[in-house]
Protein backbone atom coordinates (compact mmCIF):
# COMPACT_ATOMS: atom_id res chain seq x y z
CA UNK A 1 0.00 0.00 0.00
CA UNK A 2 1.21 3.25 -0.89
CA UNK A 3 0.45 6.48 0.57
CA UNK A 4 0.55 10.20 -0.54
CA UNK A 5 0.29 13.38 0.82
CA UNK A 6 -2.62 16.03 -0.44
CA UNK A 7 -2.92 18.93 -0.67
CA UNK A 8 -3.58 21.25 1.89
CA UNK A 9 -7.22 22.04 1.05
CA UNK A 10 -8.01 18.46 -0.24
CA UNK A 11 -5.84 16.47 2.61
CA UNK A 12 -6.11 13.33 3.40
CA UNK A 13 -4.36 9.99 2.14
CA UNK A 14 -4.59 8.35 -1.17
CA UNK A 15 -3.41 5.86 -3.46
CA UNK A 16 -2.00 5.04 -6.84
CA UNK A 17 -5.45 5.70 -8.08
CA UNK A 18 -6.28 8.71 -6.31
CA UNK A 19 -9.05 7.28 -4.18
CA UNK A 20 -8.91 7.38 -0.67
CA UNK A 21 -7.32 4.66 1.34
CA UNK A 22 -8.80 3.08 4.43
CA UNK A 23 -6.37 3.84 7.28
CA UNK A 24 -6.70 2.24 10.49
CA UNK A 25 -7.79 3.85 13.99
CA UNK A 26 -3.88 3.81 15.39
CA UNK A 27 -2.29 4.94 12.24
CA UNK A 28 -5.14 7.92 12.39
CA UNK A 29 -3.97 8.28 15.84
CA UNK A 30 -0.24 8.53 14.92
CA UNK A 31 -1.53 11.12 12.42
CA UNK A 32 -3.45 13.34 15.10
CA UNK A 33 -0.68 12.89 17.35
CA UNK A 34 2.04 14.34 14.47
CA UNK A 35 -0.11 16.95 13.84
CA UNK A 36 -0.61 18.10 17.75
CA UNK A 37 3.53 17.92 17.88
CA UNK A 38 3.63 20.40 14.86
CA UNK A 39 0.76 22.56 16.56
CA UNK A 40 2.68 22.79 19.32
CA UNK A 41 5.73 23.75 17.95
CA UNK A 42 4.57 26.72 15.58
CA UNK A 43 2.26 28.01 18.73
CA UNK A 44 5.49 27.88 20.84
CA UNK A 45 7.29 29.69 18.13
CA UNK A 46 4.93 31.89 17.83
CA UNK A 47 4.95 33.48 21.18
CA UNK A 48 8.77 33.67 21.25
CA UNK A 49 8.31 35.97 18.35
CA UNK A 50 5.75 37.83 19.39
CA UNK A 51 8.03 38.09 22.98
CA UNK A 52 10.73 39.34 20.73
CA UNK A 53 8.94 41.27 19.13
CA UNK A 54 7.59 42.79 22.19
CA UNK A 55 11.26 43.28 23.47
CA UNK A 56 12.18 45.02 20.55
CA UNK A 57 9.19 47.96 20.98
CA UNK A 58 10.81 48.42 24.57
CA UNK A 59 14.49 48.78 23.71
CA UNK A 60 13.64 50.54 21.04
CA UNK A 61 11.38 53.15 23.39
CA UNK A 62 14.52 52.85 26.02
CA UNK A 63 16.64 53.99 22.98
CA UNK A 64 14.49 57.29 22.23
CA UNK A 65 14.15 58.09 26.09
CA UNK A 66 18.18 57.99 26.48
CA UNK A 67 18.78 59.73 23.20
CA UNK A 68 16.63 62.62 24.24
CA UNK A 69 18.32 62.48 28.12
CA UNK A 70 22.05 62.48 26.20
CA UNK A 71 20.73 65.47 24.08
CA UNK A 72 19.29 67.44 27.33
CA UNK A 73 22.37 66.54 29.34
CA UNK A 74 24.57 67.37 26.61
CA UNK A 75 22.96 71.09 26.35
CA UNK A 76 23.14 71.33 30.39
CA UNK A 77 27.19 70.44 29.92
CA UNK A 78 27.80 72.88 26.81
CA UNK A 79 25.65 75.78 29.06
CA UNK A 80 28.09 74.83 32.13
CA UNK A 81 31.41 75.31 30.01
CA UNK A 82 29.90 77.94 28.44
CA UNK A 83 30.24 79.71 31.67
CA UNK A 84 32.69 77.93 33.13
CA UNK A 85 31.14 76.32 35.79
CA UNK A 86 31.38 72.70 34.61
CA UNK A 87 30.15 70.12 36.74
CA UNK A 88 31.37 66.75 37.28
CA UNK A 89 27.60 65.13 38.00
CA UNK A 90 26.59 66.57 34.41
CA UNK A 91 29.81 64.63 32.67
CA UNK A 92 29.07 61.91 34.46
CA UNK A 93 25.34 61.67 33.86
CA UNK A 94 25.92 62.16 30.26
CA UNK A 95 28.77 59.38 30.08
CA UNK A 96 26.44 56.95 32.28
CA UNK A 97 23.56 57.74 29.25
CA UNK A 98 25.76 57.78 26.53
CA UNK A 99 26.61 53.26 27.74
CA UNK A 100 23.12 53.06 28.22
CA UNK A 101 22.62 54.65 24.59
CA UNK A 102 25.19 51.93 22.98
CA UNK A 103 24.37 49.24 24.97
CA UNK A 104 20.93 49.50 23.76
CA UNK A 105 21.23 49.93 20.44
CA UNK A 106 23.57 46.62 20.79
CA UNK A 107 20.80 45.03 22.37
CA UNK A 108 18.47 46.40 19.80
CA UNK A 109 21.09 44.72 17.02
CA UNK A 110 21.16 41.53 18.23
CA UNK A 111 17.30 40.98 18.86
CA UNK A 112 16.64 42.13 15.15
CA UNK A 113 18.79 39.30 14.35
CA UNK A 114 16.75 37.15 16.67
CA UNK A 115 13.31 38.16 15.02
CA UNK A 116 15.13 37.30 11.67
CA UNK A 117 16.06 33.65 12.46
CA UNK A 118 12.38 33.37 14.38
CA UNK A 119 10.62 34.23 11.82
CA UNK A 120 11.88 32.09 9.56
CA UNK A 121 11.63 29.52 12.19
CA UNK A 122 8.10 30.17 11.84
CA UNK A 123 7.79 29.85 8.48
CA UNK A 124 9.31 26.75 8.63
CA UNK A 125 6.93 25.48 11.26
CA UNK A 126 3.96 26.54 9.01
CA UNK A 127 4.74 24.39 6.72
CA UNK A 128 5.40 21.75 9.22
CA UNK A 129 1.84 22.01 9.99
CA UNK A 130 0.38 22.43 7.16
CA UNK A 131 2.20 19.25 5.80
CA UNK A 132 0.95 17.24 8.89
CA UNK A 133 -2.80 18.42 8.36
CA UNK A 134 -2.86 17.26 4.89
CA UNK A 135 -1.78 14.03 6.00
CA UNK A 136 -4.89 13.76 7.95
CA UNK A 137 -8.01 12.40 6.66
CA UNK A 138 -10.65 14.67 6.13
CA UNK A 139 -13.57 13.06 5.15
CA UNK A 140 -13.30 11.33 8.92
CA UNK A 141 -14.41 12.67 11.98
CA UNK A 142 -11.01 12.80 13.01
CA UNK A 143 -10.56 15.64 10.49
CA UNK A 144 -13.92 17.36 11.37
CA UNK A 145 -13.06 17.13 15.47
CA UNK A 146 -9.55 19.01 14.71
CA UNK A 147 -11.71 21.89 12.60
CA UNK A 148 -14.03 21.99 15.38
CA UNK A 149 -11.70 22.43 18.21
CA UNK A 150 -9.52 24.88 16.00
CA UNK A 151 -12.65 26.81 16.29
CA UNK A 152 -12.00 27.75 19.45
CA UNK A 153 -8.44 29.99 18.38
CA UNK A 154 -10.92 31.64 16.04
CA UNK A 155 -13.34 32.35 18.55
CA UNK A 156 -10.21 33.53 20.98
CA UNK A 157 -8.83 35.25 18.07
CA UNK A 158 -12.30 36.97 17.26
CA UNK A 159 -12.36 38.44 20.97
CA UNK A 160 -9.02 39.33 21.38
CA UNK A 161 -10.16 41.64 18.04
CA UNK A 162 -13.43 42.87 19.60
CA UNK A 163 -11.48 43.74 23.04
CA UNK A 164 -9.15 45.85 21.46
CA UNK A 165 -11.51 47.95 19.20
CA UNK A 166 -13.50 48.09 22.32
CA UNK A 167 -10.63 49.62 23.97
CA UNK A 168 -9.68 51.97 21.43
CA UNK A 169 -13.23 53.52 21.02
CA UNK A 170 -13.35 53.94 24.94
CA UNK A 171 -10.25 55.71 24.72
CA UNK A 172 -11.53 57.95 22.56
CA UNK A 173 -14.82 58.66 23.40
CA UNK A 174 -13.05 59.42 27.03
CA UNK A 175 -10.90 61.55 25.56
CA UNK A 176 -13.82 63.17 23.52
CA UNK A 177 -16.03 63.41 26.57
CA UNK A 178 -13.08 64.62 28.70
CA UNK A 179 -11.69 67.24 26.41
CA UNK A 180 -15.00 68.67 25.50
CA UNK A 181 -15.74 70.00 29.50
CA UNK A 182 -11.62 70.91 30.16
CA UNK A 183 -12.29 72.48 26.70
CA UNK A 184 -15.17 74.35 27.88
CA UNK A 185 -14.09 75.22 31.27
CA UNK A 186 -10.55 76.61 30.18
CA UNK A 187 -12.62 78.93 27.88
CA UNK A 188 -15.00 80.12 30.37
CA UNK A 189 -11.77 80.63 32.53
CA UNK A 190 -10.03 82.88 29.96
CA UNK A 191 -11.72 86.06 30.00
CA UNK A 192 -8.88 88.12 29.35
CA UNK A 193 -5.54 87.55 26.54
CA UNK A 194 -3.98 84.64 28.54
CA UNK A 195 -2.23 83.09 25.76
CA UNK A 196 -0.78 80.24 27.33
CA UNK A 197 -5.16 79.35 28.25
CA UNK A 198 -5.73 80.19 24.54
CA UNK A 199 -3.01 78.04 23.40
CA UNK A 200 -4.32 75.58 25.67
CA UNK A 201 -7.69 75.26 24.76
CA UNK A 202 -6.74 75.58 21.06
CA UNK A 203 -5.04 72.39 21.56
CA UNK A 204 -7.38 70.13 23.14
CA UNK A 205 -10.14 71.54 20.60
CA UNK A 206 -8.32 70.43 18.11
CA UNK A 207 -7.47 67.05 19.95
CA UNK A 208 -10.98 66.73 20.53
CA UNK A 209 -12.50 67.22 16.68
CA UNK A 210 -9.25 64.71 15.60
CA UNK A 211 -10.34 62.06 18.19
CA UNK A 212 -14.05 62.42 16.54
CA UNK A 213 -13.06 62.22 13.05
CA UNK A 214 -10.85 59.05 13.60
CA UNK A 215 -13.95 57.13 15.32
CA UNK A 216 -16.59 57.92 13.21
CA UNK A 217 -14.14 57.07 10.42
CA UNK A 218 -12.75 53.72 11.55
CA UNK A 219 -15.91 53.11 13.55
CA UNK A 220 -14.09 51.10 16.19
CA UNK A 221 -17.30 50.19 17.79
CA UNK A 222 -18.61 48.95 15.04
CA UNK A 223 -15.91 46.20 14.60
CA UNK A 224 -16.03 45.47 17.89
CA UNK A 225 -19.63 44.70 17.88
CA UNK A 226 -19.43 42.37 14.55
CA UNK A 227 -16.30 40.53 16.00
CA UNK A 228 -17.88 39.64 19.63
CA UNK A 229 -20.84 38.78 18.00
CA UNK A 230 -19.11 36.10 15.69
CA UNK A 231 -17.29 34.87 18.15
CA UNK A 232 -20.55 34.32 20.82
CA UNK A 233 -22.54 32.39 17.35
CA UNK A 234 -19.55 30.30 16.85
CA UNK A 235 -19.06 29.35 20.63
CA UNK A 236 -22.93 28.74 20.84
CA UNK A 237 -22.76 26.49 17.94
CA UNK A 238 -19.69 24.62 19.25
CA UNK A 239 -20.90 23.88 22.31
CA UNK A 240 -24.49 22.49 20.65
CA UNK A 241 -22.83 20.28 17.99
CA UNK A 242 -20.56 19.02 21.20
CA UNK A 243 -24.07 17.74 23.38
CA UNK A 244 -26.68 17.59 20.81
CA UNK A 245 -28.45 20.66 21.45
CA UNK A 246 -31.58 22.69 19.62
CA UNK A 247 -30.43 21.91 15.31
CA UNK A 248 -27.94 19.58 16.40
CA UNK A 249 -30.06 17.17 18.15
CA UNK A 250 -32.19 16.09 15.08
CA UNK A 251 -35.63 15.50 14.07
CA UNK A 252 -36.29 12.48 16.24
CA UNK A 253 -35.33 12.08 19.72
CA UNK A 254 -34.93 8.47 19.84
CA UNK A 255 -32.69 8.62 16.76
CA UNK A 256 -29.35 11.66 17.30
CA UNK A 257 -27.91 13.09 14.29
CA UNK A 258 -24.41 11.25 14.36
CA UNK A 259 -21.45 12.65 15.21
CA UNK A 260 -19.57 12.98 11.46
CA UNK A 261 -23.30 14.56 10.45
CA UNK A 262 -23.06 17.01 13.42
CA UNK A 263 -19.16 17.78 12.94
CA UNK A 264 -20.20 18.56 9.08
CA UNK A 265 -23.60 20.83 9.97
CA UNK A 266 -20.98 22.85 12.13
CA UNK A 267 -18.02 23.06 9.71
CA UNK A 268 -21.12 24.39 7.07
CA UNK A 269 -22.01 26.99 10.12
CA UNK A 270 -18.58 28.47 10.68
CA UNK A 271 -17.42 28.95 7.16
CA UNK A 272 -20.98 30.25 6.71
CA UNK A 273 -20.44 32.86 9.71
CA UNK A 274 -16.85 33.62 8.65
CA UNK A 275 -17.99 34.59 5.17
CA UNK A 276 -20.79 37.08 6.64
CA UNK A 277 -17.95 38.33 8.66
CA UNK A 278 -16.03 39.54 5.75
CA UNK A 279 -18.74 40.76 4.30
CA UNK A 280 -18.93 43.33 7.20
CA UNK A 281 -15.97 44.09 7.52
CA UNK A 282 -15.90 45.11 3.86
CA UNK A 283 -19.08 47.15 4.37
CA UNK A 284 -17.26 49.04 7.00
CA UNK A 285 -14.70 49.77 4.64
CA UNK A 286 -16.49 50.93 1.78
CA UNK A 287 -19.32 53.03 4.23
CA UNK A 288 -15.89 54.76 5.78
CA UNK A 289 -14.34 55.35 1.79
CA UNK A 290 -17.73 56.51 1.01
CA UNK A 291 -18.13 59.14 3.82
CA UNK A 292 -14.26 60.17 3.04
CA UNK A 293 -15.16 60.95 -0.64
CA UNK A 294 -18.37 62.84 0.25
CA UNK A 295 -16.96 65.05 2.56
Amino acid sequence: MSQGTGSAGGGGIFGNGGTPISISEEQERALQEAYRERVKAFDQIDDDLKASRTFQRIYLLSLTGAIILTFLLGYTVIVGLWNSEPEMVRWAGLVIVLIVWVALTRILWINRKKIVTKSGELRNALLDRQTAAAELPLDSPSGLRIYREASLDLIEQYRRGANKNRRIHNLFQMVIISGSIVTSTLTAMNQGSGSVLAIATSALSALVGISAGVTGYFKFRERGYNLQSTADDIEKHYNASQFMLEDYAGSDPLNPLPESERLRKFARFVERLKEEQRKRELQLEQSSSGDERST
